[in-house]
């Protein structure tokens, strides 16, 4: 592990987020700051292939030696698009007798309370592959019955026969005495070498068995696809000849070494939106804009997370696939909209936009790759937001006729609409989905959404951000300098990050503060074995505490910081006055009854620096001399109208310009309406507010 970015000033660092539609790369050269921005299709074949012909093109733009690359970040949909598309690893279950279908019984929440024949996802272990153990842990009062050799030997005889490349082992109450699963674990690697095998201790040394057994079944089922996927990655790496291995961008927003993301794959589920979410928030505190919506489009999805006092919301647990995932991650909403979103009308008549994405193969039909189904980018061109002839700088050709002729062919002619009017309603009924998805994410939580600015990034971002913030009411739309490649830029800000956690139940009353500093004195053991395994720097490491607390009785739990830390002698008396306070802030009162702590909570960092960035301006103050050029764009209501583009980079700091007005830049195209205005400031984001 890499602790200082800045280590030369002849290097550079290099972050690099795979899409499903594009592959964005930065290179940032520590001597100055310069930043270098490229994009490339992504390969979702094999995503290496994208970030090897990446890499290669990037290095040739910055004249750079790939020895020169010290440091290398890296945002992964591999684990999530296993997941989605069932190309898990065959996998087994070890379990306590009488918990095998633990996956099949869940929790018997229904999805729609009034349809109850809704199926069920399909279990991530066949039945004839979870596997039970006469063992058992007790809490209190009666002797821990131990695991049989002999008996796992028959359920290892088995897994040959059925080719298993994966064991989960999940014994109930693990999370208080893991011993059990320890032995059985030791056992599998001895008689299986070579499979990948892990322990719900490992993963989640937490209560409620039927998310720690999803959690465990899924990080070993992705096991083997993300290890295989880091191999062939570091391979490409070796072979270019860079100076640096890639560090793999988590969900919880830190990054972890291609030999951690290797063992808990099931942590970098939201790898890619969450790197876009830590270069919000590092712009968030260089430019001041503490409170953010932000709105990451990409070709396949919409991605919303909110930022308050710059600082995400973190979510403990997500549902993927239909089974839940448990761990700390940034609380990513994702929504199927994006630029690749396919255009259709479904049986009764009526146009529907997404879920389904023309992806990154073939792509929208405007890019000329064999694509047919009309997409948002293909009405984007045909409205002339977008430029009708290239994109990226002129290294992407663009067909605006076959952009036309599908939508007039797939839409407009059915529905009795003009062209025009059809490309209007496809980003209509867009950005409903979009308006749903930070409504869910800000009001449906409390949030007033008018108290923040919307941060617009990714590919489309800027493209579709405007009519979203009329509708929300938001008086402020924020375009960062590198927006479609924000996502890439956040990987190169992330600290490394492992989140350890132990429940461990405890009335909080006198003497409670023992029990707390023994359940902390373990953590700490976990949080140092780690550090010293990742090779960090002792002056970059820290330590925050957290504990999951709830009124005895109740089935959910409050998450709160343990500011002193968790061996004050007074943290007993603080955590609950503490809880109090928050109870009431949620729910409108605090309860005269017992509370007590459920879990607790550390979070390991190693802080790196940040590599300097520079967003030097223009000295004109003159913006007639960034304009490019005009062309005829159309909107809601005005019809066509003769907009001036501007280069984004050549646009002076601190300048009005009203709308309408298109600017363009290699990574992504921002629309200003009319009615609206933006200027540049000094950090070098766009910021665009209302006339």
């Amino acid at each position: 592990m890499q602790a200082d970015t800045n280590n030369s000033n002849n290097s550079f660092v290099l972050g690099i987020d795979v899409g499903g539609t594009f592959t964005d790369l930065v290179m940032i050269r520590l001597q100055d700051g310069r930043a270098f921005l490229h994009k490339t299709p992504s390969t979702p074949a094999d995503p290496s292939l994208a970030m090897e012909r990446g890499i290669t093109e990037i290095l040739v733009s910055a004249s750079a030696a790939p020895a020169q690359v010290s440091y290398f970040g890296h945002g992964t949909t591999v684990a999530t698009n296993a997941l989605i598309e069932g190309k898990t690893a065959n996998t087994a279950l070890i379990t306590t007798a009488g918990f095998r279908d633990i996956l099949e019984i869940r929790r018997q929440r229904q999805p729609h309370n009034y349809n109850i024949r809704i199926p069920k996802p399909v279990s991530p272990v066949a039945r004839h592959l979870r596997c039970e153990m006469t063992e058992r842990t007790f809490l209190m009062g009666r002797e821990n019955v131990a695991p049989s050799r002999v008996e796992l030997d028959a359920h290892i005889a088995g897994f040959d026969r059925a080719e298993i490349a994966s064991v989960a082992v999940v014994f109930l109450h693990s999370y208080q005495n893991p011993a059990h699963e320890m032995e059985v674990v030791e056992w599998l690697r001895a008689a299986l070498p070579g499979k990948f095998i892990c322990a719900s201790h490992e993963v989640l040394a937490e209560f409620r068995e039927y998310e720690r057994t999803s959690t465990t079944v899924l990080n070993a089922g992705l096991g083997p696809v993300m290890s295989r996927y880091l191999d062939q990655l570091e391979s490409r790496v070796k072979s270019l000849g860079l100076g640096a291995k890639p560090n793999i961008q988590q969900s919880n927003g830190g990054f972890a070494s291609p030999r951690e993301a290797g063992h808990r794959p099931i942590c970098t589920l939201a790898s890619g939106p969450a790197a876009g979410v830590i270069g919000a928030v590092d712009l968030s505190r260089r430019a001041g804009f503490r409170d953010l919506i932000t709105f990451d489009v990409g070709g396949t999805s919409t991605d919303v997370c909110l930022i308050e006092d710059s600082t995400p919301l973190i979510a403990r647990e997500r549902e993927v696939a239909g089974y839940p995932v448990r761990f700390p991650m940034i609380d990513v909403h994702s929504v199927g909209a994006g630029g690749g979103s396919i255009a259709w009308i479904d049986d009764g008549g009526f146009l529907q936009v997404g879920p389904r994405s023309a992806g990154a193969d073939p792509g929208p039909v405007c890019y000329g790759r064999g694509g047919t189904e009309p997409t948002v980018t293909d009405a984007n061109v045909l409205l002339g937001r977008l430029n009708p002839q290239a994109l990226l700088n002129g290294r992407m050709p663009i067909r605006a006729d076959l952009a036309r002729e599908a939508i007039e062919s797939k839409i407009a002619r059915p529905l009795g609409l003009s062209v025009e009017d059809a490309a209007e309603g496809i980003l209509l009924i867009l950005n409903e989905t979009m308006v749903r998805a930070i409504r869910v994410t800000t009001v449906e939580r409390g949030y007033d959404p008018r108290k923040f600015a919307l941060l617009a990034f990714g590919g489309a971002g800027p493209l579709l951000a405007t009519p979203l913030a009329r509708e929300l009411g938001l008086a402020r739309i924020v375009v960062p300098p590198g927006p479609g490649l924000l996502c890439a830029l956040g990987l190169l800000v992330a600290d490394a990050r492992r989140d350890f956690s132990r429940t461990r139940i405890v009335p909080l009353r006198n003497g409670a503060s023992t029990l707390i500093g023994q359940a902390a004195t373990e953590l700490s053991t976990q949080a140092d074995q780690w550090f010293a395994d990742e090779n960090a720097a002792k002056a970059a490491r820290s330590l925050d505490w957290a504990a999951d607390l709830r009124y005895l009785g109740q089935s959910h739990e409050i998450t709160l910081p343990i500011v002193q830390g968790p061996f004050d002698p007074e943290v007993v008396t603080r955590l609950a006055e503490a809880f109090g306070r928050e109870h009431t802030r949620l729910y409108g009162y605090a309860a005269d009854a017992p509370v007590e702590l459920v879990t607790m909570r550390a979070t390991a960092r190693v802080a790196m620096s940040r590599p300097p960035l520079d967003v030097a301006a223009p000295i004109t103050s003159d913006p007639s001399a960034a304009q490019l050029g005009s062309r005829m764009v159309h909107f809601p209501g005005a019809g066509f109208v003769k907009c001036p583009i501007y280069d984004r980079f050549a646009i002076p700091e601190d300048v009005t310009i009203a709308g309408p007005a298109v600017v363009e830049q290699m990574d992504t195209t921002t629309i200003v309406f009319p009615g609206h205005r933006f200027q540049r400031d000094k950090f070098g984001n766009l910021v665009i507010g209302f006339s």
